[in-house]
């Protein structure tokens, strides 16, 4: 069975929010469209303490029970069977959507029988980035739907660096119109 997995579309990772991730909302339209193509749909989010170490790295952002932290508002989350919460420790990260703290991500899709995952969301130069390489290294057949994700780009090209090191890691970037419906 094939899932999509919508990592990090939260409030601050949009425009105007604390962390944003240029054009971040641009991915909306886009997932909402291809959701109907997945009989499982899962997401995660961030969910830092407001005392995390994570912030020494980054302005604060998706702090547990705010706004900031919500999904974007515009994102279908009806379709949504599971949510896994990750940073959700003072000392913890969670680039990757593997390291949740809610739940055990790949027990879960073990559980569902899914081969295929499907990952999109943001931002592609890190929870994107580390989420898929992790799906690759578990066996699980990883593909990044390019136009349904969007980059920080904290260093010019950093989006387009984290695309092709996925690609040599052995995950299949896709376009949301080349995905099919079986």
């Amino acid at each position: 069975m094939k899932a999509l997995l919508i990592v990090d579309v939260q409030n601050d990772f949009c425009p105007g929010g604390t962390l944003a991730v240029p054009e971040g909302d641009k991915v909306v339209p886009v997932i909402n469209g291809i959701m109907d193509l997945f009989p499982l749909v899962i997401a995660s989010k961030d969910w830092h303490p407001k005392d995390t170490v994570h912030f020494k790295k980054w302005p604060p952002h998706c702090v547990q029970d705010t706004k900031g932290a919500d999904f974007h508002p515009k994102l279908d989350t009806s379709k949504l069977k599971k949510v896994f919460l990750k940073g959700t420790r003072n000392k913890d990260d969670g680039y990757s959507a593997f390291e949740s703290t809610s739940a055990n991500l790949a027990e879960f899709l073990k559980k569902e029988q899914v081969d295929e995952l499907y990952v999109a969301g943001l931002a592609t130069d890190y929870c994107v980035k580390a989420t898929a390489l992790d799906a690759d290294k578990l066996g699980f057949e990883t593909f990044v739907v390019e136009d349904a994700v969007a980059a920080v780009n904290a260093k010019p090209g950093d989006g387009e660096k984290a695309l092709k090191a996925m690609a040599r890691a052995g995950v299949t970037l896709i376009s949301s119109n080349e995905i099919s419906k079986d």
